[in-house]
């Protein structure tokens, strides 16, 4: 989890102490020998950094919006990821775009390794939704946690938790 407050944008929280740990937890996991790359945003920078060198991408960073903190963002983030359109938030075509043009250059420059990318929930989902064709992607969004990981199989068109990761 990130420390958060609405004095700081979104992109530039932080990860709380908790969300360290966590951090560390979840690196346990990942595979060996990986590229690892992350958005320009700091929680998701420090959320793969236990892992080894990080790469930045801002491909990968969270959707562009302009966003009240309130209470509703759960519900406004939702109805995005399933279609709706707001006004001042990046088209859900053009994070589709850049998501896909960054997963293709880092795969091709890993030769064959694992790929692991710290990016977030909206850009991931819509980015998965375009690739492997979520069934429902606000089911999806709305049961990632913090942090989550998920295997992403592109020849196969499958998407799984990472095993070690509570349900």
């Amino acid at each position: 989890m990130p420390t958060h407050g609405p004095d700081v944008a979104a992109r530039d929280w932080v990860l709380a102490p908790e969300g360290e740990v966590a951090a560390r937890a979840l690196c346990e996991l990942l595979p060996d020998g990986a590229r690892v790359v992350a958005s320009s945003e700091p929680k998701a920078v420090a959320t793969v950094a236990p892992a080894g060198r990080v790469m930045q991408d801002q491909r990968f960073d969270e959707v562009s919006r302009v966003e009240a903190y309130d209470d509703d963002f759960r519900t406004q983030r939702r109805a995005y990821v399933e279609g709706a359109d707001h006004a001042d938030w990046e088209a859900r075509e053009d994070v589709v775009r850049r998501f896909e043009a960054g997963v293709a250059e880092h795969v091709a420059a890993a030769g064959g390794r694992p790929v692991v990318i710290g990016s977030h929930g909206m850009a991931m989902t819509l980015w998965l939704t375009a690739t492997v064709g979520l069934d429902d992607p606000g089911a999806f969004w709305a049961a990632l946690q913090f942090p989550d990981a998920h295997v992403v199989d592109l020849s196969a068109g499958t998407v799984v938790r990472l095993d070690g990761l509570s349900p």
